[in-house]
């Protein structure tokens, strides 16, 4: 087939290209539909750890690895596999969350027992082969690669990306879920406001009013993570882990190995171990802060120090999220997606404007 590139500018590949990722965005976002986003978000993990390793392994060995050229092999897992089609979140996982709403709609006598949310937050959940959820997650997953390239073609200035735009895409193809399946894009909300978690502790009930279909006598306010919510344990696990990922940076120079390992320890949530924290948003903004920190300061121990503000600021920044968009709905929309995509606004265009050197990986 003739190699003639698209029109349209923010698409730069051409029309045998963009078929090949039609195709595989189809089956990577029903993937993450039969496996569910949470699994399919952990193989993220797996995936971009081994790239990075492979990339830490390369600047350490040098040109014993030559033959694969300079970033190949990391870039093809980290990039092609791990945020691209097979495992990208944008895909996959947004894939899973679609089909979590979907069946939450449809499908509310599939919810498993002992689930004590809307069936359509349940990212846990595998689908199996129901081809019309499957069908779901790849409609869904064709959204997620077409918007991402969309989005980081039009905003890209002066050699930065304005915002990370897998982290945008996943938050848009949510929204885009509750739409589409009937929900309320924030939900009726309890207590004394958007922001109000007391509800939860309070254990109060609701009826349904949140596009769901049955439990009308579930909780009235539904916080993302019921061990990780409250404002000084979130600044802790920000410090920590912000900490932790600055300081794989120094170590490693990936900024990326933090974020993997968050996600691989997602496992042990997906099996069951009571609070395991969320931290993928936080090792992620850690690395930023601590790359950011390295080209203005240079000292190590400040080093650490930005990485771990900037990796509270963006534990923060989630909890916020969570409490607008997560709680008072029916399905997932991702807190750690809502929270690197503002973050990094900041820092993207902090760097457009001359003030910091740096936008980090944008």
């Amino acid at each position: 087939m003739q190699e003639i590139l698209l029109q349209l500018p923010v698409i730069d590949v051409s029309v045998a290209e963009l078929v090949v990722l039609v195709i595989a965005a189809l089956a990577g976002g029903a993937f993450g539909a039969a496996i569910g986003a949470l699994p399919a978000f952990i193989f993220t993990g797996f995936v971009v750890f081994l790239g990075e390793g492979l990339a830490v392994l390369r600047n350490n060995v040098g040109g014993m690895v030559g033959e694969v050229g300079a970033g190949e092999l990391a870039t093809g897992i980290t990039g092609v596999i791990g945020f691209g089609m097979v495992t990208g979140p944008h895909v996959a996982f947004a894939g899973g969350v679609a089909a979590s709403a979907y069946a939450g709609k449809k499908y509310p006598e599939m919810e498993p027992e002992g689930w004590d949310y809307h069936f359509g937050k349940n990212i846990l959940y595998a689908f199996g082969t129901k081809p019309d959820i499957l069908a779901v997650g790849a409609i869904f997953g064709v959204f997620g690669m077409l918007f991402n390239r969309v989005f980081a073609g039009i905003f890209a200035f002066g050699g930065f990306g304005l915002t990370d735009s897998i982290a945008v895409t996943v938050v848009a193809s949510a929204f885009a879920a509750r739409i589409a399946f009937g929900y309320p894009i924030v939900g009726k909300v309890g207590g004394s406001g958007l922001l109000d978690m007391t509800p939860f502790e309070r254990e109060e009930k609701r009826a349904a009013a949140d596009g769901g279909t049955q439990n009308v006598d579930r909780l009235a306010t539904e916080p993302w993570l019921p061990h990780q919510y409250k404002w000084s344990g979130v600044t802790a696990i920000g410090l920590v882990g912000g900490v932790l990922g600055g300081y794989i940076w120094l170590r490693t120079g990936s900024i990326f190995m933090g974020y993997g390992i968050s996600a691989i320890s997602l496992l042990f949530l997906q099996l069951g171990v009571e609070k395991i924290p969320v931290t993928h948003h936080i090792t992620l903004l850690g690395s930023v802060g601590a790359v950011v920190a390295a080209e203005t300061v240079g000292s190590d121990p400040v080093v650490l120090i930005a990485a771990g503000v900037l990796g509270a600021v963006s534990a923060l920044v989630g909890e916020a999220t969570q409490r607008i968009f997560y709680a008072h709905s029916g399905t997932h929309v991702d807190p750690p997606a809502m929270a690197i995509a503002i973050v990094m606004l900041a820092v993207g265009i902090l760097a457009i404007a001359g003030v910091i050197p740096t936008a980090g990986y944008l």
